[in-house]
């Protein structure tokens, strides 16, 4: 795609006004593809403005326009990081703001040097694939670089669109962000073709790719979808129970509130009894205290599981002191029907400025952080709480949007997921609705059941195709139980390989971007 075709004498515009707006435009578009709104179909023409915006600019104004897409996208998209970072790590308003914006500085320098890449190569042929390459590699640097940050890729825009997203078991999330943006860059070529230099024939060519390979993805998910309800008797199922309790964050940590908490989870539990679970699911942190030293509750926990025959997964604070350090975890904990604790999981990727903050021993001004938000340690062990016939793979919160730590949790022996959060301090924001949408992938990606446990909102029992079963209402005090299968033995692709297909997709933009490379320098010294 030749948008700026001589580096030395081109004349070019500046950037126009109407440039400007057309970044903006597709920023806004991308966030208003995902939840809580119901504009999915915006992802598949969200990045045109933005490839009509780069036509006949320069690298560095092409950086700009790049900039200028990401900051609309991530600061309409992550407005609600100011009530986290502020209600639940409490830091001023302004230090909060100030947190979400060089974030989003730093994420719009993802769809930046995607701008300057496209308008760098000289793609004659396969535009559309390599294009869609380029911005699936930079979705997977950004989940990769620093601490990685996967919240929201173009593919979770879809997860209502439940044919398209089963392409997941075999490419991941990111085979359906590579599918969006290859229609985007073909609808692009259609409307745009005078500018973009791309005769007629190679047009029907890269609709004749790009097209069917949809079309496959698609049959592909109905196949899938159609054996859903085959040869479902004789599988083996357990009856779980999830228990959210809505406990208000603004009340959850005072220890006045600590028996009315604890007897409101009791009370739900002992009223999803009568359906005689075989286990019961709390959310994060849903005992306000640490269990380890708590003897005023524990009894009544373990009474739960013995009196019923159920285990009780529950969310807890721990700590653990090594000489004269003292370590915090996020845990979660296993009550066993015999009265004892079975197994815990400690989290292991934690949530940057909020459990924890990143380079605080290198840099004193981030340091001083720390008493305003978490300073948790990471957990070591893999996320299984292994019961008697069943094993359960814990994800805590953030953790399931990342899908490696799903994937090694089913290769490990996970036949489905439990994940446990507490969405209360996002208050009334965008972001419980968008975390519940990515936790779906995990499901899909691996073929596994998910139950999700949140404190006020969304709990929720999504099967092994994406499809969810039963979820609970934000803000609310509920109780949900469904019999989940528990007999998925079998490996997907993407489960026993991981991340094959975008490796691929790198390899091939790594070639294609050194190959403009030497070109250039090759041409350079021609010149000189």
């Amino acid at each position: 795609m030749i948008i700026y075709k001589n580096f030395k004498t081109a004349k070019v515009p500046d950037v126009s006004l109407k440039k400007i707006l057309l970044a903006i435009l597709s920023g806004v578009m991308l966030s208003a593809a995902f939840p809580p709104g119901r504009l999915e179909w915006m992802a598949w023409i969200a990045i045109i403005p933005l490839l009509k915006s780069l036509e006949n600019q320069r690298p560095l104004n092409a950086f700009r326009l790049g900039m200028i897409a990401g900051l609309s996208h991530y600061l309409t998209l992550l407005y609600w990081v100011i009530f986290a970072v502020n209600t639940y790590g409490g830091l001023d308003l302004l230090t909060s703001t100030g947190i979400l914006f060089l974030l989003c500085l730093y994420l719009s320098l993802y769809p930046a040097v995607f701008s300057v890449l496209i308008n760098f190569l000289r793609l004659r042929k396969y535009i559309v694939l390599i294009t869609a390459g380029i911005w699936v590699s930079l979705e997977y640097a950004r989940a990769e670089l620093i601490t990685g940050f996967p919240w929201c890729l173009l593919g979770y825009s879809q997860f209502n669109f439940h044919h398209l997203i089963q392409i997941c078991d075999i490419t991941g999330v990111y085979g359906v962000s590579f599918l969006i943006a290859a229609i985007n860059v073909l609808i692009y070529l259609l409307i745009f073709n005078k500018v973009s230099m791309i005769g007629r024939r190679d047009l029907i060519v890269e609709a004749a790719t790009a097209i069917p390979i949809l079309l496959i993805c698609l049959i592909y998910g109905g196949y899938c979808l159609s054996d859903v309800n085959k040869g479902q008797k004789g599988k083996e199922y357990l009856k779980i129970a999830v228990i959210q309790g809505n406990i208000d964050q603004s009340v959850k940590w005072d220890p006045v509130y600590k028996e009315e908490t604890m007897k409101k989870y009791m009370a739900l539990t002992k009223s999803a009894l009568n359906s005689k679970p075989g286990l019961v699911v709390w959310p994060e942190t849903s005992t306000p205290f640490f269990f380890q030293d708590e003897k005023e509750f524990d009894e009544d926990i373990y009474r739960v599981s013995k009196e019923s025959g159920a285990y009780l997964i529950f969310g807890s604070l721990a700590y653990k002191t090594e000489y004269i350090w003292t370590y915090y975890y996020n845990r979660a904990y296993m009550a066993s029907p015999d009265g004892s604790i079975g197994g815990y999981y400690d989290k292991v990727h934690l949530v940057p400025f909020v459990e924890y903050v990143p380079l605080k021993y290198v840099f004193p001004f981030i340091h001083r952080l720390v008493t305003a938000a978490g300073d948790f340690s990471f957990g070591e062990e893999s996320g299984l709480l292994k019961m008697t016939d069943t094993t359960a793979g814990a994800l805590i919160c953030y953790e399931a949007i990342f899908p490696d730590l799903a994937r090694m949790e089913v290769k490990n022996g996970a036949d489905f997921f439990v994940t446990m959060t507490n969405d209360a301090w996002f208050d009334m924001t965008s972001a419980p609705y968008q975390l519940m949408s990515m936790s779906i992938f995990r499901a899909v990606e691996n073929r596994r059941p998910l139950i999700r446990a949140a404190n006020t909102g969304f709990s929720a029992f999504v099967d092994a195709y994406g499809r969810v079963i039963a979820e609970s209402d934000l803000f609310t005090e509920d109780v949900l139980i469904r019999d989940v299968r528990t007999d998925y033995d079998r490996l997907t692709f993407y489960s026993k390989y991981g991340d094959v297909f975008i490796y691929l997709i790198l390899i091939i933009c790594l070639i294609k971007i050194s190959r403009e490379l030497w070109y250039h320098l090759k041409k350079n010294k021609r010149y000189q």
